[in-house]
């Protein structure tokens, strides 16, 4: 099981820094001291505080109770044909990766890479896929770490949005749709987190997918390291606005659904 790659605590910490508030500040604005700001922040659980604490920092205080509480995590769902995901290691944290492919021609997309590619050259051979393409969500380290080997040993074309442009990836505007056998795949600008953050929706896989990097988790949201304010409405306008059963292949942490983010990511839920 994939743990969710942010508590509750996290969260605040996110929301916090994203709207500029210091721990002295965000004490004053909520009517708590300043030790319960940061024991919550710190992952101790007491309720009144984090109702208070979300009620300033505009976080749903309900979903995000329920995330202290241990009540939410995705529903685990079932292997999806022509689909793979990996979950490899970098630093002190865990990062996926996804293979997507068209199940009668065996053409296959790749999207980000981890921190080491070699189960998923081991799925390409297993399952005798050609790699078409390999898609960059955004280029942040952990996700870009096997680029070179994974171009190499498969022979696709690397693709990056233009607003980060990177040595060895052809670079695309916002908006721009590719095909890999029968999959169709649409680009959308979701920055905030990166300056050039994109979500790939897929349409023609056995459910609607969409791989969407760090911009959103299960019941959290990749921090607002360029732009708070845009990763929050990136996340609402552009992800949370698609079919309630789309599945959300996020950066880190376990797969989600649009429905579900909707109902109890704290970032966007009552």
């Amino acid at each position: 099981m994939i743990p969710l790659e942010d508590g509750f605590a996290d969260v605040i910490g996110k929301a916090a820094r994203g709207l500029g508030f210091t721990d002295q500040a965000l004490s004053q604005a909520a009517g708590v001291s300043l030790d319960a700001v940061r024991r919550a922040k710190s992952g101790e659980c007491d309720e009144e505080v984090i109702r208070r604490l979300a009620r300033v920092l505009r976080l749903g205080e309900n979903s995000l109770v329920a995330l202290a509480r241990g009540e939410y995590r995705p529903r685990e769902r079932e292997p999806i044909p022509g689909f793979s995901a990996f979950h490899t290691s970098w630093s002190d944290m865990m990062v996926n990766a996804y293979l997507v492919w068209d199940r009668q021609s065996r053409e296959a997309a790749a999207f980000d890479t981890g921190g080491d590619c070699q189960e998923m050259l081991d799925t390409i051979r297993k399952q005798g896929l050609r790699v078409r393409a390999i898609f960059l969500t955004h280029t942040h380290p952990d996700h870009i770490a096997a680029l070179d080997r994974l171009k190499k040993e498969t022979g696709a074309r690397a693709y990056v949005g233009d607003r980060e442009p990177i040595p060895g990836a052809e670079p695309f505007a916002a908006g721009a749709e590719f095909r890999v056998g029968s999959l169709s795949i649409r680009t959308l600008l979701t920055s905030g987190h990166s300056p050039g953050g994109i979500t790939y929706l897929i349409d023609g896989a056995a459910v609607p997918l969409a791989i969407v990097g760090d911009s959103l988790f299960a019941g959290s949201m990749g921090g607002g390291n360029l732009s708070y304010a845009d990763a929050l409405r990136n996340n609402k306008e552009k992800i949370l606005t698609l079919p309630p059963d789309t599945v959300i292949c996020p950066g880190h942490g376990p797969l989600t659904s649009v429905g579900e983010e909707r109902e109890h990511n704290p970032f966007f839920a009552p």
